[in-house]
């Protein structure tokens, strides 16, 4: 499903993938066997789950230049995503994920496929610097207000926040809920700046440099196969730990 693959994007999405799996591994102890582990619900847990989401959709964005078939692939991780959602809802609904990562990511494909000739008219200097300022300005829309860090700069009128198409887009109401919730906005913004990326590398010819082909094993093998291993991983982890628990008993 791609033109060239880069053994260093696998391997760094590979490494990424892994922080996940710990990550999630960690969200199960806490969340459903209710391990006592404060350090999980503090900044330091924020930053280290946000490091994981931002890497995967922004790489994403910067793949997505090196990719074709652009509507088949968007096809495919958004129906991962809708599959997911499904999963959830039947085994665990109290730990629903709805408007998950691939929900995010085969939206971001899909919208940029249909409107790519359009970004592509923004010189990719001007388009990344643009692109991630509105990530960044809009990053905290899904609590009801714009701006940087804990300023607010505006604060969003609250009858925008009143149902799942709403929350789809970013404006998630009040009693919405999800596990794992990445909306459009901000997040298809941090996919364009890795699209935008991706065209200042290529336009300085970066990418000939023979260190992107030098991949890390295991991990590039895992980034190659990042869609599979991203849908089974949950259901894996979760039956080692019950395997686990049992054995402790």
């Amino acid at each position: 499903m791609e033109k060239k693959r880069y053994d260093l994007l696998d391997t760094i999405r590979g490494i990424v993938l892994v922080s996940m799996i710990i990550y999630h591994a960690t969200w199960n102890f806490v969340y459903i066997y209710g391990m006592d582990w404060d350090w999980y619900k503090s900044q330091g847990a924020y930053i280290w789950q946000q490091s994981i989401c931002w890497t995967f959709i922004l790489l994403s964005g910067f793949c997505f230049s090196l990719g074709k078939r652009h509507l088949k692939s968007g096809l495919m991780v958004f129906g991962g995503g809708m599959l997911v959602t499904i999963a959830t809802l039947i085994a665990m609904p109290q730990n629903r994920v709805v408007f998950g990562v691939l929900t995010c990511i085969g939206s971001c494909i899909l919208i940029l496929t249909f409107t790519e000739k359009l970004w592509r008219k923004i010189p990719a200097e001007i388009g990344i610097i643009m692109s991630f300022f509105i990530f960044l300005i809009t990053k905290n829309i899904n609590s009801g207000w714009l701006g940087m860090g804990d300023g607010k700069l505006i604060v969003i009128p609250e009858n925008w926040y009143k149902d799942y198409l709403t929350a789809y887009f970013g404006f998630p109401f009040p009693k919405f809920y999800s596990t794992d919730y990445f909306s459009l906005l901000p997040w298809f913004f941090l996919f364009v700046s890795g699209f935008y990326l991706y065209g200042i590398i290529q336009k300085n010819k970066i990418l000939e440099k023979p260190f992107w082909k030098k991949g890390i094993m295991p991990f590039s093998f895992l980034g190659k196969h990042s869609l599979i291993i991203y849908l089974l991983h949950q259901p894996v982890i979760y039956g080692l730990q019950e395997i686990f628990l049992v054995i402790l008993k």
